[in-house]
């Protein structure tokens, strides 16, 4: 058994499969919190943790603490400064954070959390569910160069590509920018292949020769099928998408650069989340571009 104790904040399909893999690993996960509460519950049963109701909970039971939430506002107040709070008798205690968040967001938990003697890591994930299961997990992070090396253990059991990116805030950076290019060659490649479909072109063969051409990415090997068949079974959603595209574009903006690219990719996800698709997968943005279907 590890001797390091585990907790998490946010099971949900990530967060419990890091989980369970770092309870496959010998390590004690102790605590489980989630704001919804029987997602925590069934974790907890599963793997032998206990559920707690209190962020506080989390923070006492544990020695690394992972948190997995949705967006800015949620890590904040995760780590709110008054109030239930991962930051109560936080001190020398270290936080995982691998939401998808904007780079100030990070940095301004890293002081929060160093105000109360905690320390803090950026875990930016590039990868989905089943790496998350199976540890392989292409994992950034970002902050201080001793907190990685302390909790580089426990992160190798999840990752079977790990960086250390620089300094807290610049993993955020770099994963905007991984999401911005895959979610506009999502949207590329649905546009490609709506027009195949548009002109009668059998999209199979359409897909082969994309494969072996300048055409082809990583999305065309991921989503491709799925776009030709309405497949859009969820793990990476429309929903982050659009969130994801904003945080870049916001980047793109406060740089001064023109991105049209990139805000025009930020306005297909928005529009899937207008007409209530954000729950699909990104490979949904194709329900926009192919005749007779959302758009």
């Amino acid at each position: 058994m590890n001797s390091e104790r585990i907790a998490f904040v946010g099971v949900g399909r990530m967060g419990a499969n890091m989980a369970r893999r770092l309870k496959d690993c010998g390590y004690a996960v102790t605590a489980v919190h989630d704001v919804h509460t029987p997602s925590a519950d069934a974790l907890a049963a599963e793997i032998g943790a206990t559920s707690v109701r209190t962020l506080a909970e989390v923070t006492a039971a544990a020695d690394v603490i992972f948190t997995v939430v949705t967006d800015d506002a949620s890590q904040l107040g995760v780590f709110a400064e008054k109030g239930d709070s991962l930051l109560e008798g936080a001190s020398g205690k270290t936080f995982v954070n691998c939401a998808t968040l904007t780079p100030a967001t990070h940095v301004e938990v890293e002081r929060r959390a160093q105000a109360v003697g905690a320390e803090t890591l950026e875990g930016c994930m590039a990868s989905s569910i089943p790496q998350a299961r199976a540890g392989t997990l292409y994992l950034m992070c970002g902050g201080d160069a001793a907190t990685f090396a302390r909790v580089k253990p426990i992160l190798a059991k999840l990752s079977s590509a790990l960086r250390h990116i620089g300094g807290t805030g610049q993993a955020a950076q770099v994963k905007a920018l991984v999401n911005m290019v895959m979610n506009i060659n999502t949207c590329a490649l649905a546009e490609g292949l709506g027009l195949g479909a548009a002109l009668g072109l059998n999209l199979d063969m359409l897909r082969e020769v994309f494969l072996q051409t300048g055409a082809n990415s990583q999305v065309l090997k991921t989503d491709g099928e799925d776009m030709q068949n309405r497949a859009h079974d969820c793990y990476f959603s429309g929903a982050h998408a659009a969130k994801d595209s904003t945080i870049a574009w916001i980047l793109g903006a406060q740089a001064g650069l023109n991105m049209p690219l990139a805000g025009a990719t930020k306005q297909q996800f928005d529009k899937m989340v207008a007409l209530n698709l954000g729950h699909l997968d990104k490979s949904g943005v194709a329900e926009l571009t192919f005749k007779g279907r959302h758009a």
